[in-house]
């Protein structure tokens, strides 16, 4: 790029990832800061450096002056000289001097380091304060995270697979292994490791390494994988999934509105699957008619793909430094998974393909049982999955500062009639269907920025940019931030007339179109509390396997009978159960369960009683006949 086209991308998008503009009539720290940066930052490409040129502070909106650089060649000789003198690598950056306005000013192209050559950092600082990594238009000083996956392109060892110091072989557990094996051959029956024995397999996954005496010893990811409960409680006390339950759409820590927790410890796959049964056992079902049939199905509001991977990516892509607890926080209008550990991947390029993953051994087999998407697919899945659903878009938010990353999921419905009506009092604007939609969703989330309105209207940066703009100087959005840390935030002009809709119930709403009768799923007093409210049914599904937990909590008020009758089959293959378990644990009255299920199920012999001399005994359960299970 030149400087006239360098400049006209700063005046339309201000600083970016890319393209970086300093006053500089030297080189100074920042400078080479900014350099460092953009060597090191993974599949960048590199970036440019425009110097003589320096942003209008006053301005109302952001615009470039230029300065010009009073002495180009000396600053030019200068900045070559430093860039191979500085940093623990030479840096060789194309450096030309060109006229703007009637001034000179430098184009800098700084390439990308080769992997065996990052991470890049300054001689005289050192790791880790020494190195720097590109995160939007600024340049933040290197994590250890950051320096490990840098690391990794160098073959250097992953956190993951380093030694869990007070552990041994009788940590792991055979279930957890078998569990594995069972979803490694449902994706590939034909995987040479299936028939090799458990020690092998465990050596090939990375989960077990010999320690400096030469014994085995678990891996983090091994322990994470195959870990025994209480090994896992031992050695990782705070790494769960705690599932929280807020009542209302904010968190006020008041004594007087408490909220339910449940606490979820397991090896990470029974962790998946019981996270999920007890997400999906709780969030508001939508119904339909499906064209052929005769009763309608519930499904749970957010599609269980959008669901299932983002508690993949959750527990995957988080730091196991950090102790702390992945949280999945459901309020009255969304959900909220929050994972510890920033995302390695710069947020503006989360949903491209590629991935950078903080434990790649982990991620390996969650791939390979094709619990994760392919690779670096998981968050396109996510935003197809709302899109095909009509939802509100997915929001995603990676917080250096905090060590977090946040996946936001609406409720609402999209563009449904109430937003329609809503709109219309804009109709002045002759507004867009891009922009539109940009509306709805800076209405929901309180906020908008130019990666949410590129991937809600699949359009470049520039359109994003104008767009946001044009809307902005319309008056329905306020602008904060500078550079690719621009966002903008809705104005009392575009709340106008929302709120009393929704308190007339016909704008944001919890209870879109189609879903349950209980108007606040999250009331301690609704009669279809969660079974994270009832510690005795929460009991009871803490026994069953992952898949059965998963489809009892999937399970809704008007689900098929045939397909509960299936379930009941399923789960008295696992234990006998009585009457009142089962009533408790599928929240149907007794005579349902009696005439609706055990009597049909006994009679085709799929199930039999384990008192057939006294029927009508207390006692009296169901187990399953051998020979007859086939849907577990």
């Amino acid at each position: 790029m030149n400087a006239q086209e360098l400049l006209q991308s700063l005046t339309l998008l201000d600083e970016n990832e890319r393209i970086e503009a300093k006053r500089a009539q030297d080189v100074g720290k920042s400078t080479l800061e900014t350099i460092c940066a953009f060597a090191n930052e993974p599949h960048l490409g590199g970036g440019w450096l425009l110097l003589g040129v320096g942003r209008e502070e006053q301005a109302l909106f952001p615009g470039y002056e230029v300065e010009g650089v009073a002495n180009p060649d000396k600053v030019s000789a200068d900045l070559a000289s430093q860039c191979a003198t500085t940093f623990n690598s030479p840096l060789r950056v194309d450096i030309s001097t060109e006229v703007l306005n009637g001034k000179p000013v430098l184009v800098v192209f700084v390439p990308e380091a080769a992997p065996q050559d990052k991470p890049v950092y300054f001689k005289s600082v050192g790791l880790p304060k020494g190195a720097f990594r590109r995160i939007g238009s600024t340049d933040q000083r290197c994590t250890e995270d950051d320096l490990e996956a840098l690391f990794q392109a160098r073959q250097r060892e992953s956190f993951d697979i380093g030694l869990v110091a007070d552990a041994g072989l009788d940590d792991l557990d055979d279930k957890a292994i078998a569990d594995y094996r069972q979803a490694r051959a449902e994706a590939n029956p034909d995987a040479e490791e299936l028939r090799w024995p458990d020690i092998e397999l465990l050596q090939a996954l990375n989960a077990i390494r010999r320690d400096a005496a030469g014994h085995w010893k678990p891996t983090v990811a091994g322990l994470l994988l195959f870990g025994k409960t209480i090994a896992l409680r031992r050695s990782f006390p705070m790494t769960r999934v705690d599932y929280i339950r807020v009542p209302g759409r904010e968190w006020v820590t008041h004594p007087d509105r408490r909220f339910d927790t449940v606490e979820l410890r397991a090896p990470l796959f029974s962790l998946l699957r019981r996270t999920q049964a007890a997400i999906l056992d709780d969030l508001p079902k939508a119904f339909g008619l499906e064209e052929g049939q005769l009763q309608r199905s519930d499904k749970p509001l957010i599609p269980l793909r959008a669901l299932r991977e983002a508690l993949v990516n959750a527990v995957m892509h988080r730091s196991y430094r950090i102790h702390a607890p992945v949280q999945v926080i459901r309020y009255a209008n969304r959900l909220e998974i929050r994972n510890p550990g920033f995302s390695l991947k710069s947020p503006d390029h989360l949903g491209e393909p590629g991935s950078m993953p903080r434990n790649p051994a982990i991620a390996a087999v969650l791939h390979e049982t094709r619990f994760a998407e392919t690779k670096g697919s998981g968050i396109r899945a996510i935003r197809e999955s709302m899109e095909e659903a009509g939802l509100v878009p997915p929001l995603f938010e990676s917080d250096r500062g905090q060590d977090q990353f946040t996946a936001l999921f609406f409720f609402h419905h999209f563009l449904g009639d109430a937003d329609i009506r809503w709109l219309a009092q804009f109709k002045e604007l002759q507004l867009s269907d891009e922009e539109t939609r940009a509306l709805v969703v800076a209405r929901e989330a309180g906020a908008i920025d130019n990666a949410t309105y590129r991937t809600l209207n699949k359009v470049d940066t520039l359109a994003a940019s104008a767009a946001l703009r044009r809307l902005r100087d319309a008056g329905l959005f306020s602008q904060q931030g500078r550079g690719s840390a621009t966002w903008y935030q809705p104005t009392d002009k575009l709340l106008r007339g929302y709120e009393g809709q929704n308190a007339a119930g016909a704008g944001l709403s919890s209870k879109p179109k189609g879903l349950s009768s209980n108007p606040d799923p999250l009331s301690s007093k609704s009669e279809d509390a969660s079974s994270n409210s009832d510690p005795a049914r929460a009991a009871l599904l803490n026994e069953l396997p992952g898949q059965l937990a998963a489809r009892v909590g999937a399970l809704g008020r008007r689900h098929p009978p045939e397909q509960v009758r299936d379930l009941v089959a399923d789960l008295c293959q696992h234990r006998p159960w009585t009457v009142d378990e089962l009533v408790l644990l599928l929240r149907r009255n007794p005579e349902s369960i009696r005439q609706g299920y055990l009597r049909p199920l006994l009679a085709q012999k799929r199930i039999e009683m384990t008192l057939p001399d006294t029927p009508n005994s207390p006692q009296q359960a169901y187990r399953g006949v051998a020979g007859t299970a086939d849907h577990v």
